[in-house]
């Protein structure tokens, strides 16, 4: 299919059985319309790289129908690919004033911000992109300017929920009310594309107001102690919680990690945290008494060059010194647990107290619980459930509360999954190319091409190099195999199976590039085998004809 005809199309390329990476297009006479364009993190599954994106070979193939991108909200699952992709996409981008500023930035640190049309939406205002009427519909989040989108098309209305939850003290932002929301299900409603995160909490998130009053408990608990809190640099309601818990415990506070200094700055251009108080340098913080300061660090994710593993490691300007206090005001991301428990086993052996929200209510999440999805159902009402952002046990299980909730049609799909939602009765109705690119280096490659596949063996196996000089003389040279004391007696086992090899070739195979290269490939990587248990690739160097 190449173009959407008189019909609703939605297909997610990222986010949809994953958390993260949010890439989702609607389809309608015609024209394409993205909803958010964010990344994810690599971890051990792709080596020696940091960020993940979506493929989106899909609509870069039909590039002259993208109409536009819509962000939802800053987080970086939602906006990080922008830089990468925006130009080559070549649309306009829309988005509320805080999302574009942190967007306007990335920009620039890519050097295309003047090659990049970046649209800033007023809240209240909406817009007509193609066959799409859109305005956005503020809701709470961890972040400021989380917001739904109410999306018009000719064949029925969709609510799309982006990242939410119910927040009666949300400390930043109006989010919209019982009745706004009740009124657009008044309206009606044929799908609601909804957040799956959290679905198998049985309670609902929690308020940052509960979040304020808990962290201005703990730390004065902890009088005459030096208090450091690591939060997600995003939380702009958790960043003016700390500014107050500051000045209500008689502390001056101190920043260090360079995205809380850029969410502070487009945080206060949008006008929030206008109050926050004057901060120290980290001079200034360690010259203080102990018990006058807190600290606010990055790195509550376990990330190896933020601040807090930089503390932790004694690599960095703030030092943490026995009874000093380490707050976590927030969640372990999925996939985080080693990297974060490494820090907090540093931080441990220097004897650094280490509170977390499993002692204290020092931290909420950002989704919504199933009371607040339920919630959500009897104010919207949709003909169709659709989950996204979610693991597929995620989506499956907020297809099943959507059901139980008296929602008539749910459809789960996943990545690549080309959905017709109108006219007729929804569901999957073919499939496109939805896999993930990494950034390995400088370089955007496919996560499952050659470079990465090898890395990979290389990590799990080893690496031989077998030199043939022309003279019948064999090097062979093992990197990464357990042989440690055994090294020499194998690398001499293995000439000799090499040589022995060659030897055994016939006729014309005798000079063969191809014969003699698989000879000496086969025959050091089974000597490599014999010694180590291991299947190590293999690279053998031919003298040059």
């Amino acid at each position: 299919m190449t173009k959407p005809g008189k019909e609703l199309l939605f297909c997610a390329l990222g986010g949809s059985g994953e958390i993260g990476m949010n890439v989702n297009l609607y389809g309608c006479e015609g024209k394409w319309l993205m909803v958010d364009l964010g990344m994810t993190f690599g971890a051990n599954e792709y080596p020696g790289t940091e960020l993940v994106f979506a493929d989106l070979d899909f609509i870069e193939e039909r590039v002259k129908d993208l109409i536009g991108i819509v962000l939802t909200h800053g987080h970086e699952d939602h906006i990080g690919a922008v830089p990468y992709f925006a130009k080559e996409l070549g649309v306009p981008l829309y988005a509320t004033p805080f999302t574009a500023r942190l967007v306007s930035e990335k920009l620039v640190e890519a050097g295309i911000a003047g090659e990049v049309e970046l649209k800033v939406i007023d809240h209240l205002d909406s817009f007509q992109l193609g066959p799409f009427g859109i305005r956005y519909v503020p809701l709470a989040h961890s972040i400021a300017e989380g917001n739904a989108l109410v999306i018009e098309t000719p064949y029925g209305r969709i609510f799309h929920t982006g990242d939410w939850k119910l927040d009666d003290r949300p400390l930043v932002g109006t989010p919209a009310t019982t009745e706004e929301l009740t009124a657009i299900g008044d309206q009606g409603v044929l799908a609601l594309v909804c957040d799956s995160t959290n679905v198998f909490n049985p309670a609902a998130s929690g308020s940052e107001g509960a979040v304020r009053d808990a962290l201005l408990e703990e730390v004065r608990r902890h009088h005459g102690r030096r208090v450091l809190i690591t939060t997600f640099a995003s939380n702009v309601a958790r960043l003016q919680t700390l500014a107050e818990v500051a000045e209500a415990t008689h502390r001056r506070l101190c920043i260090a990690g360079r995205s809380l200094d850029r969410i502070i700055r487009a945080g206060q251009a949008s006008g929030y945290l206008k109050d926050l108080p004057q901060t120290v340098d980290f001079d200034t913080a360690m010259n203080l008494p102990r018990g006058e300061v807190l600290i606010v660090a990055t790195g509550g994710q376990g990330e190896p060059r933020a601040a807090l593993a930089r503390i932790a490691e004694g690599n960095h300007q703030i030092a943490l010194e026995s009874g000093d206090v380490v707050l976590f005001s927030s969640r372990q991301i999925p996939g985080n647990e080693v990297a974060i428990g490494r820090i907090q086993n540093r931080l441990a052996g220097q004897d650094v107290v280490i509170v977390t929200d499993r002692q204290a209510e020092i931290h909420v999440s950002g989704h919504p619980g199933r009371p607040e999805l339920q919630a959500l159902y009897s104010w919207i009402r949709p003909q169709i459930l659709m989950p996204v952002h979610g693991e597929v046990r995620h989506m499956k299980e907020q297809g099943r509360l959507g059901k139980a909730s008296g929602i008539k049609q749910v459809v789960v799909q996943q990545n690549g999954d080309l959905v017709r939602l109108a006219p007729g009765k929804p569901g999957k109705i073919s499939e496109v190319r939805a896999g993930r690119l990494v950034l390995d280096g400088d370089i955007i490659v496919p996560a499952d091409g050659e470079a990465m596949v090898m890395r990979r063996r290389l990590a799990h196996n080893g690496f031989v190099v077998v030199v043939l000089d022309g003279k019948g003389r064999v090097q062979v040279e093992g990197i990464g195999l357990p042989l440690d004391e055994d090294y020499d007696d194998f690398a001499a086992e293995a000439r000799e199976d090499v040589a022995a090899a060659l030897a055994k070739l016939k006729g014309g195979q005798r000079h063969d590039r191809e014969a003699i290269t698989e000879a000496a490939r086969l025959a050091a990587r089974r000597a490599a085998s014999r010694w180590s248990g291991k299947k190590p690739q293999v690279r053998v160097i031919l003298p040059e004809v």
